[in-house]
Formats: C-alpha cells, sequence, structure tokens
C-alpha cells in the first residue's frame, strides 16, 4: 500500500452507532439503520446477553442483503469510539408499582448506563430514547457533566411524523410537501405549533379557505386532529401491544443527521436555558442537529396560547423532576 494510501487510511473512521436496549424499539432501529447505509459499524448490547445475541445473529444473516455493515455485539468499549450512542434500554413498570418508583427505577438505569459511557471517555452524541424521554434526557445529561448539545432525547420527532401524516391525509397532499411541529413533552401535555405548520409554503389560516375539507369548521377538525396525534401511541399499543417501526424510522432520521452532519432542524428534546423563557427542563423545541448534536435551539415565534402550551408542558416536566430530586441547586 502506497504512502497517501496509508495515511488515508489512518484518516478514515468507521461512521459507529451503539444501540443500548435489543428490545422492539432497539433491534428495530438497528434493522432500519442497517438498511439506510448511514452507519459502518452497529453495535447492540442489552442486559439480557442471549436476547442481544439472537438480534444480532438474526441481523447478521441479512448482510447480503444490506449495504456494507457490521453488525455485532456490543461493549462498554464500543463506547470509546462511538458516534452516536441510542439509549433505549429501561424497566417496565411492576405489578402494584407506582408511577414514580418505575422512573426512579429507570433514572437509576440511565446513569448507570451513562456512567459507563463517560468512563470509556467517549465523544459521541447521546440520543436518549426510553420513556419518559424529557426527563430521563435530563436526568442523562445532568449526571454526564456534558455540554447539553451532545445528550438529547428523541423528544417529538416522530409526533411531529404523526402531525404532518394525519394533515396530509385530511388535506388530501403528499406528507412531504406538509410541515408542522409538535412541541413540548412528549406525552400528554404536548400540542401542535399551528403558527409554524404550512402546506406548499402557505400557511394553515391561507391554505384551509382553498382547501374545501374542513366544511367550514376548521378549529373543530384542528382540536380532533391535535388529539389523535397525542393518543396515536395509544391506539396502537391496544391494537398490538408497542410502537416500534415509525419510532426505528425516527431514529434513523436523527441518527443520520449527526452522523452526516445534515445540520437538520428537528424537534428533539434538549435542555432550555433561557429559551422560551424557561430553564432546566428537557423538551422539545426545533432544533439544528449536526455531528455534535444540538448546535442551536431556534427561538421561533409562537402564538401566546402556544407559548402558554409549552410553559404548562414544562411545568408537568419540572415537577416530575423535582420529584426525583434531579433539579438544580
Amino acid at each position: 500500500m502506497g504512502t497517501d494510501q496509508s495515511l488515508e487510511r489512518a484518516r478514515w473512521q468507521a461512521r459507529k452507532v451503539v444501540i443500548v436496549g435489543a428490545g422492539a424499539v432497539g433491534s428495530t432501529f438497528a434493522y432500519a439503520l442497517a438498511q439506510s447505509g448511514l452507519a459502518d459499524d452497529i453495535a447492540l448490547m442489552d442486559v439480557n446477553r442471549e436476547l442481544a445475541a439472537g438480534q444480532v445473529l438474526d441481523l447478521a444473516h441479512g448482510l447480503p442483503f444490506f449495504p456494507p455493515v457490521r453488525i455485532h455485539e456490543g461493549a462498554p468499549s464500543d463506547y470509546a469510539d462511538a458516534h452516536v450512542i441510542v439509549i433505549t434500554a429501561g424497566a417496565k413498570q411492576r405489578p402494584g408499582e407506582s408511577r414514580l418508583d418505575l422512573l426512579q427505577r429507570n433514572v437509576t438505569i440511565i446513569q448507570s448506563i451513562v456512567d459507563e459511557i463517560v468512563a470509556q471517555r467517549s465523544h459521541a452524541v447521546i440520543v436518549m430514547v426510553s420513556n419518559p424521554v424529557d426527563v430521563l434526557t435530563y436526568a442523562a445529561l445532568k449526571r454526564s457533566g456534558w455540554p447539553r448539545g451532545r445528550v438529547i432525547g428523541s423528544g417529538t420527532v416522530l409526533d411531529s411524523a404523526r402531525f404532518r401524516y394525519l394533515l396530509s391525509q385530511h388535506c388530501g397532499v403528499d406528507a412531504h410537501n406538509v410541515h408542522g411541529y409538535i412541541l413540548g413533552e412528549h406525552g400528554d401535555s404536548e400540542f401542535a405549533a399551528w403558527s409554524l405548520t404550512h402546506i406548499g409554503g402557505m400557511t394553515m389560516d391561507d391554505y384551509c379557505p382553498i382547501c374545501g375539507h374542513c366544511n367550514g369548521d376548521w378549529p373543530a377538525h384542528r382540536r380532533a386532529l391535535e388529539e389523535e396525534v397525542r393518543r396515536s401511541a395509544y391506539h396502537i399499543i391496544d391494537y398490538k401491544g408497542a410502537t416500534y417501526f415509525a419510532v426505528g424510522l425516527a431514529l434513523v432520521r436523527i441518527v443520520g443527521a449527526i452522523l452526516r452532519n445534515q445540520r437538520s432542524i428537528l424537534t428533539v428534546s434538549t435542555r432550555l436555558d433561557g429559551e422560551y423563557g424557561l430553564r432546566n427542563v428537557c423538551l422539545s423545541v426545533p432544533c439544528i442537529v449536526g455531528e455534535a448534536g444540538v448546535e442551536r435551539i431556534l427561538t421561533a415565534h409562537l402564538s401566546s396560547e402556544e407559548q402558554e402550551a409549552l410553559v404548562r408542558s414544562a411545568s408537568i416536566l419540572q415537577t416530575a423532576i423535582a420529584e426525583l430530586g434531579l433539579e438544580e441547586a
């Protein structure tokens, strides 16, 4: 090998993604990521070693059909040279266990994972997926001591996709031409930012009169559509027990923005330090996402009702943070 080739090979580094949690969400994300061609190296790990081994073997048998990628069982040492670490691990609620007790157990699990990541002197971006994602993102960020942009949550990226899909179905247009965001908590207090929603460059106030699908009662349809977004996960869980296909694709979108330094605008969960008048809480607002994670938080001009909804959502999350003793001194 010539000198130039040797230098080029020395500079090259595999785009490595570590997935912590080999359950339905983690394995589905691994499957979607392998097909995307975004990653060169996918490490899948789980406290249940046999589950991780089985998922890896199942995925590896598909390698002849994937773009070139290495898929293997992960270990804490894989954190050291990872570009992105996606955490889907978490405990399930035990019979008779309170919500707060379950949340505390999950915080302990996440803190243990973060400690292992930090111990490996990782330079990765952490993407939290485990629920409640906003609170656990806050706990992971505080535990790591890292800059806020390097520890983010999947937030309402999927909720925003559901919003765009439902609005496209209602208006009879391609979902790719619908742009809008769900903001706040990834949960019951999330809300649609209608002031930031547009179709083909037209605001909804401009588009609705020419759409004709609401029969003049757009406010009622707006409320119904927003509620359907909130209830989407519950409906899917009622039907099949869990959601994982769409969230797997949402994670490919987030991780792709990081690996390719796309500087995409995504509603990931990130800590606010004065933006929108809020501090010391992680929730979803439009952010520029690139190789360093969240590079910038965009402070959009929300309506007064939307600003109030964001404050209410933040208050709910801050109460949970306080109950866990995670609030800043």
